[in-house]
């Protein structure tokens, strides 16, 4: 198991055994040997390993162990195989923390997870998704206003929510199925912290559909196509985006997509796109537009200020809720959220982490 855990730590790190060598004094052949089982190395050579690979040294004896299963990414050509693996480690880490979190609860402290029943068994064209949206929004009391925060909003429908800092824009998400020890099983959404708000909203919500149409696309849909369709009818339904803009326009100014951006979260492209979606805007109306954002190189870069990126919130609020009913010690909440006991202690107390603001 310590050997398991040190290969995973220098994967997370996208560290080669030669680069772990050279950091730790060591040979090649001695990390193999670590990593096989071979040879147990001694604390020393433990505390310097989990420096190398910026993790704890709680990490090599954690007991809660998962695997996670239907693991599929959202990237590009350009981010590798090994990078993939090295996301999916990370991910596996930040996961195995927080089914030990709720393991320490004598209840479930969060909801278990459903596809609502109102779903149909087959989808069987891309405009029936319109639809499932509104019925998803209904099943879950969600109306047709924009959703604030839809990371808390999925976190409180049992999802668990990661936000990764990969630095690299060929990653943008993946969904995996989290299988703990005892057998239960936990949806899992991870995005890249490198985009920005409208990004991380609408990676999230086409994760989100990937969940929801699994299975019940007819054939011929194309899947990818069609989870962009959801997540689109998610964040702006059809009824708000048809209020929001008119039953029928001859073209969309770009300042009112900017305010709509900034007050449902889904990028101006993403409003040109529903506009279109939702027979408001003709075909070559769309193409006009889209011709603007790429003469103005808004197809990079929209203008004007970027929607901030959202934040996990759950696993911290449960580290904390656990702390105050005894359940588990400040140094076990300390090693969770991956920071030093004494620094655990002053945020508890709310006391300022820099000594001047006594002053």
């Amino acid at each position: 198991m310590l050997g398991q855990r040190i290969h995973q730590a220098r994967r997370s790190a996208d560290l080669t055994l030669e680069a772990l060598g050279e950091r730790l004094g060591v040979t090649k052949a001695a990390v193999k040997k670590y990593e096989n089982g071979y040879v147990t190395p001694d604390s020393a050579k433990l505390l310097a390993i989990a420096e190398a690979c910026g993790v704890r040294t709680e990490y090599f004896f954690r007991k809660a162990t998962v695997d996670l299963s239907n693991v599929e990414f959202r990237k590009k050509s350009g981010f590798g195989k090994k990078r993939a693996e090295a996301v999916q480690i990370r991910v596996a880490e930040q996961i195995e923390k927080r089914i030990e979190l709720l393991n320490a609860f004598p209840e479930h402290p969060i909801p278990r997870f459903s596809v609502p029943d109102s779903l149909p068994e087959q989808v069987d064209e891309m405009e029936a998704l319109e639809k499932v949206a509104d019925d998803v929004r209904q099943a879950w009391s969600l109306g047709l206003n924009p959703i604030g925060d839809l990371t808390d909003t999925l976190e409180n429908l049992g999802f668990m929510i990661l936000a990764i800092d990969v630095d690299h824009k060929a990653f943008s998400g993946m969904t995996a199925t989290a299988v703990a020890a005892d057998g239960q099983q936990y949806p899992v959404i991870a995005v890249s912290t490198s985009w920005p708000g409208d990004r991380q909203r609408f990676t999230l919500a086409h994760e989100l559909a990937h969940v929801l149409l699994a299975d019940r696309l007819a054939a011929g849909i194309d899947e990818e196509k069609a989870c962009d369709r959801l997540a689109g009818a998610f964040l702006a339904p059809q009824t708000a985006v048809i209020h929001e803009l008119g039953e029928r326009r001859r073209r969309l100014e770009p300042k009112e997509l900017y305010r709509l951006k900034h007050e449902y979260g889904l990028s101006m492209r993403g409003w040109a796109m529903r506009a279109l979606q939702c027979g408001i805007i003709s075909h070559d109306s769309f193409l006009s537009l889209m011709r603007i954002f790429s003469a103005r190189r808004w197809n990079r870069r929209e203008p004007g200020e970027p929607i901030a990126a959202e934040t996990p919130k759950q696993f911290e609020q449960l580290v904390y809720h656990a702390v105050g009913e005894e359940l588990i010690s400040e140094a076990k909440a300390a090693e969770l959220l991956g920071i030093p006991r004494m620094q655990f202690y002053r945020e508890r107390c709310m006391e300022p982490q820099d000594a001047a603001a006594y002053q």
